[in-house]
């Protein structure tokens, strides 16, 4: 092949190579545009950080900051709409790479294996995975979980074979089946569908613990039959930072969402968010999430 021609091959695919780079980078707001439609994904048993009312509307913290986001797309986009869709955890990455939803919103933690087919947010919260467990749960687990054995004796001797449970498709499965390593007595893990099948099963006796993110645990406890009758560990087995899941190859959507984030962390209204969802933990929560934010 002639050089000139070769020249003409290769200045052909750069053009092609920038074109198709520069399509990518506004996709996200350039659909929003031309459906006049933001679509906020969001998983509903994640309480506080997102859930369904009874109404059928979404509520929660990350909610909220998904909210302020449409807000800032809305000064872009003329009468902008809002489409909230449910989804579950393990369909919600995938309908953000596919692009049936902009934002998806809940208790999601950013590791560099989800990274792989979105991407996230600066962080909007940070936790660690510890478990639930009944005030008569097995001594070894109250001790693998708690910082010292709660002083309430088991009227029943402990199971031969213990269970934990933990929720399907997260990070803390993995972690779980670490955190237990060789020399725990023989634990079976039994995960489930939702958080909320995990509280039963541990009222009912069928696990004698339930793993998650410690976040999670608090309400979950709180939306117990008898909350008296469990506690919350407190020794905590990961970093957990959550964070907003977006397409990837999307700098131009990236910035306007990080830009959205760091300004309502600077804002005063940011400690009413926190402390509605969070109490009187919400001081020490907004200096954590301070210190991890991207500066303007």
């Amino acid at each position: 092949m002639p050089a000139n021609c070769m020249r003409r091959l290769v200045l052909a695919g750069i053009i092609l190579g920038i074109s198709a780079y520069t399509a990518v980078a506004a996709q996200t707001l350039d659909a929003i545009a031309q459906k006049g439609t933001i679509r906020i994904g969001y998983i509903s048993d994640e309480e506080p950080f997102s859930s369904k009312r009874k109404d059928g509307t979404p509520s929660g913290y990350a909610i909220d900051l998904c909210g302020k986001i449409a807000d800032a797309v809305g000064t872009k986009v003329a009468n902008l709409k809002r489409d909230y869709v449910e989804t579950t955890l393990a369909d919600g990455f995938d309908a953000v790479k596919g692009g049936q939803i902009d934002l998806l919103c809940g208790a999601l933690t950013i590791n560099l294996a989800r990274r792989q087919s979105v991407d996230f947010s600066q962080p909007i919260f940070l936790t660690g995975a510890s478990a639930l467990l009944r005030k008569d749960s097995p001594d070894y687990l109250r001790a693998l979980f708690l910082d010292r054995i709660t002083t309430q004796v088991s009227a029943k001797p402990a199971p031969a074979t213990s269970a934990i449970g933990v929720r399907a498709d997260t990070t803390t499965d993995a972690t779980l089946r670490e955190a237990l390593g060789p020399n725990i007595p023989k634990t079976r893990i039994a995960t489930f569908a939702t958080h909320q099948d995990g509280l039963n099963a541990l009222e009912d006796h069928k696990i004698d613990a339930y793993f998650a993110d410690r976040a999670l645990l608090f309400d979950l406890a709180s939306h117990a039959r008898k909350p008296a009758t469990l506690v919350i560990g407190n020794r905590l087995f990961t970093h957990e930072p959550y964070g907003i899941a977006l397409r990837q190859d999307d700098s131009a959507f990236r910035l306007l969402v990080d830009q959205t984030l760091t300004a309502t962390y600077q804002s005063d209204d940011f400690d009413k968010l926190l402390t509605s969802y969070f109490g009187e933990e919400s001081p020490i929560l907004r200096r954590e999430i301070m210190m991890q934010s991207i500066p303007q």
